[in-house]
Parts: structure tokens; sequence; C-alpha cells
């Protein structure tokens, strides 16, 4: 209640007017105070989501969920942060510098422990790792690399976590590749100067930056799919492989190595507040959608699958309750 401060007039009986004047007071004094309870900063939930590249699909996926937090709950003001991806987004999340964050399966340890750190929300959709080289280029299969400049992926990102290893079972370690550490955007860059002969990147279909690099740049895809059983062999069977049809590039089709990609919460978080951002998750599928294609393909049954990771509790309630 606010307080009121009474005045003893003289001679007459003025509480008539004194009542008005407070009411008018009160009126006066209310919507800043509301004002003011609304933008507490005590009162305000923090959602930091880390992405990637500003071209690739977990910054497309995380700004519009970014939006549709902060339009649905309230008290929530969710922002996205440009990251190197997948290493680092489990880093930051682990350290407690975001709430939430995107990564790709094969980046997370084997056996997590019983009370790990960080735990999912959901499966979202499937990575692809592209090797993009131009039209002209002699490297048709992924042993011409042998010699050659090749991006592998920012550091920090899932990107070189996969390529490496690719390279490893591929026999190139050995091989006079030179790798060069270049996020998505630079490797566009260093490929359309000559710089860099060829680079990988791992993202969902499309992916923005390809696209608008094969719309001025004769370009090629290399196949990948030979490598998956090998890739399976030697580390956790997160590999599968995914065809990359002609209409999402115009290039001729490939098989890619895919592997699934988590979006993550600090195993911290409230349950209710894990479980309401679950639900906007499942429900704004159409929304998320329009942001990028891979966003929308979220399944409400695939979702739950997150080896080796478990569910966060409030992510485990919406989807027991939802019966996927």
């Amino acid at each position: 209640m606010l307080p009121v401060t009474r005045t003893r007039f003289a001679a007459r009986d003025r509480r008539p007017v004194a009542s008005a004047v407070v009411l008018v007071a009160v009126l006066l004094i209310l919507p800043s105070s509301l004002s003011a309870c609304r933008d507490d900063p005590d009162d305000t939930v923090r959602i930091r989501i880390a992405t990637g590249s500003p071209t690739a699909v977990y910054h497309a996926f995380g700004t519009s969920l970014a939006a549709i937090l902060n339009r649905e709950l309230p008290n929530v003001r969710a922002e996205v942060l440009v990251t190197a991806a997948s290493v680092e987004n489990v880093r930051l999340l682990k350290a407690g510098e975001v709430e939430l964050g995107f990564t790709q399966a094969d980046v997370l340890p084997a056996y997590p422990g019983p009370d790990p750190p960080v735990v999912a929300v959901a499966r979202v959709y499937d990575d692809l790792l592209h090797l993009v080289t131009t039209a002209a280029s002699p490297i048709r299969k992924l042993t011409d690399l042998a010699g050659r400049r090749v991006s592998i992926g920012a550091a920090g990102s899932g990107t070189e976590i996969t390529v490496n290893r690719l390279l490893t079972v591929a026999g190139l370690d050995d091989a006079g590749l030179h790798r060069v550490q270049l996020g998505l955007d630079d490797s566009v860059s260093a490929l359309r100067r000559g710089e860099i002969d060829a680079f990988f990147f791992s993202g969902g279909l499309p992916v923005r930056a390809v696209v608008q690099f094969v719309e001025d740049t004769p370009a090629r895809l290399v196949d990948l799919g030979e490598w998956t059983v090998p890739l399976r062999r030697g580390n956790r069977e997160v590999y599968v492989p995914r065809d990359i049809p002609r209409s999402v590039y115009g290039m001729d089709p490939v098989t890619a190595v895919a592997n699934p990609n988590y979006l993550l919460v600090r195993a911290d978080l409230p349950e209710d507040l894990v479980r309401q951002v679950t639900r906007l998750l499942m429900e704004r599928r159409a929304e998320l959608a329009e942001a990028h294609p891979a966003a929308g393909r979220i399944s409400a049954r695939s979702a739950i699958a997150t080896p080796p990771l478990p569910l966060h509790p409030g992510a485990a309630e919406y989807y027991r309750d939802s019966k996927p």
C-alpha cells in the first residue's frame, strides 16, 4: 500500500476534499509504480542463447526462439550470442555464461556422469557435413584433399571436431593437408578469393552462406557417404548418411555425413521455466520454420532422443504430459 500523509485542516471538515486529493495522487503515482515493477531487474529472467555464425542455422533458429520467448513469457529477456558454435556453446553452458545453447551430439562426452551440469531440452534436427569446392577444382573425392588448403571450421566448432575425425579415418593426417581454422563466412570469402581450395561446414539444410556462395560462384559438393561407416566404427555411433538433393543448392546430389543436433540447457534452471521453453519450442514449430526450414523439422517423438545426455526434468515433464 502506498503511504498517505494525512493533513489536519482547521475550522471546517474537509475530508471529502482530502479524499479526492489522495485518490488523484494515487492514480498519478500508480502507473509509474507498476512500470517500475515490470522493469525491476530483480524480476527479470535472463535467457542467453549460444548459437553460431550469423549466416548458419543455429543463429537463425536461436533468434526466432528468442523472439518467441520474449513475446510469450512474462519477465523473460532472451538474447542471442554469436559464437564459434558447438564446442564453445557447451563450454559457455558449463561455465554458467549462457542458459541455452545448440550443439552437435558428437562433441558431447560419451559418459557425462550422474549429475551433468548441462542437460537437454530436445533433439532438434540433423547437421549435415558439407565439403564445398569450386566447380573447376580437381577435388572430386575426400582423398583429393591431400596437399590442399582446407578450412576445417572455426576453432571451438562442432565442424572442427567432426572434420578432424573424418580426416583421420580417411588417412589424411599425414597427407600434407594444410588445415585452416575459419568460420563459415570467412571460409566462403577465402574460397571465393582462391585462398583455400575447399571448406567444410556442418549445418542443417539449407546453409544460407552456401546458398549465397553458389549464386555467384560455380561450385561443387563432394560426396562423403562412404565415410559414414568408418566414422561410426572409430567414434560414438551418432553418424548416419543423409542425402543433399539437387533441390537444396542446385548442384549434383551427394551423400553427406550427418549427426544429431540438440538444444541444451543448464541443469540448474527452474523446472517450470524449462517446461515453458520446451512447450513453446514444440508449439511454435511453424514460426521457427519461417526463420529456417531445419528449425521446423522438430518432431515431438524424436525430440526425446538425446543420448548421452538426459532431458531436463522440466522438458521431460512436458513430453510426458503431452504424450508425443
